[in-house]
């Protein structure tokens, strides 16, 4: 029977420290940003966005005055600017702002900012979010840990993302999964993929509406990546169940095709062939990883009664007191992958060993 997983109503901000701030500025990270979080607020009034058949998204098209509207639409084109050129304003005269929508669902309450160039009216779009450091490291451990790069900037109080291109989970489910077309032994396999990503990493609340799946056509078939899109989450909560995108009802789907299509052997092989792909990312960015985990490691990001039920939760499924000396989140993060890590990063050196000599 598979246990439902239910992730807290509402999680608080935790403020970006002095550390975490000085490794945003040394990896680029962190730029002055000609607009603001606290801009955006400035709305008039808002309507309501409906999907194609009427539902309500829960996201609402956002309404400026006149005299905040200049303001907020230069400086949201020069954002663009810097997020796509480094800065360079040199294409910015044919870009407009096509829309800002504000959702008023989940904890981050982001602003969805729609860039349209004026000559073939293509847009695109990114996000503007409230400074949280749960979600800075999420978006930094996924940078390093996962196959996906990430664009990301930070600064007073304001948290910048480039838009992640994908069917939001949930759509595909209705709409993609049970097509014939789609490949259900390599969809089933990346589930499993990402099923084990988010574990090791201690990334929650992966609900079919929090990642995307990205298809990709390939030799007489398709390849599938799920990737996630709200990071709102990293090591937060308690249960360790949470952090197992298996547990969420809404992904029962998901669940359902992995177990008809792939036997134990096939599950175990995907999930030590990700293992070692987040060994080899491990080994070749070490030293930027333990600077993040060390200022993780000193960081408070979730309350002690989460933080101790995680640790016996963990101990109780490896059947190990590892976690026992582990006195935050990012502590446990580091633990949690050099205890399941150090099989295959030995095998890595070990390998690496014989190239040299």
């Amino acid at each position: 029977m598979q246990e439902e997983a239910n992730p807290s109503r509402k999680k608080p901000f935790f403020p970006i420290n002095t550390a975490l701030r000085h490794y945003l500025k040394t990896h680029g990270r962190e730029t002055a940003l000609p607009v603001s979080y606290t801009d955006l607020l400035n709305i008039t009034y808002s309507v309501p966005i409906k999907d194609k058949t009427g539902k309500d998204t829960l996201w609402e098209k956002a309404v400026y005055d006149m005299r905040d509207w200049n303001y907020i639409k230069e400086g949201l084109i020069k954002l663009y600017a810097i997020i796509k050129t480094e800065g360079d304003f040199t294409f910015t005269k044919h870009l407009d702002v096509a829309r800002i929508d504000y959702c008023t669902f989940g904890n981050s309450n982001p602003f969805r900012i729609r860039i349209v160039n004026r000559y073939n009216d293509n847009y695109d779009h990114y996000y503007i979010k409230k400074e949280d450091a749960s979600r800075v490291y999420g978006l930094e451990l996924e940078h390093m840990l996962s196959p996906n790069r990430m664009t990301f900037l930070t600064n007073n109080d304001t948290l910048v993302e480039e838009h992640i291109p994908g069917i939001p989970g949930d759509v595909f489910i209705n709409d993609y999964l049970h097509r014939s077309e789609t490949n259900k032994i390599r969809l089933a396999k990346e589930f499993v993929k990402f099923n084990e990503r988010c574990f090791l990493r201690l990334l929650g609340d992966m609900r079919s509406y929090n990642y995307v799946v990205e298809i990709t056509p390939d030799i007489e078939d398709f390849q599938y990546r799920i990737r996630a899109i709200d990071f709102d989450q990293q090591s937060y909560e308690g249960r360790k169940n949470l952090y197992l995108p298996q547990f969420f009802k809404e992904n029962n789907a998901f669940v359902d095709l992995t177990l008809k299509h792939l036997n134990t052997e096939s599950i175990e092989q995907y999930q030590a062939e990700e293992r070692t792909l987040i060994a080899y990312r491990v080994a070749a960015a070490r030293y930027r990883i333990m600077d993040l985990l060390n200022i993780m490691s000193a960081d408070v990001i979730t309350t002690e009664e989460k933080r101790d039920q995680l640790k016996e939760e963990l101990e109780a499924f490896f059947q190990s007191a590892i976690f026992h000396r582990c006195k935050t989140m990012g502590e446990i993060v580091k633990q949690m992958l050099r205890f399941v890590l150090q099989p295959y990063l030995t095998r890595i050196q070990k390998n690496l060993g014989k190239i040299v000599d």
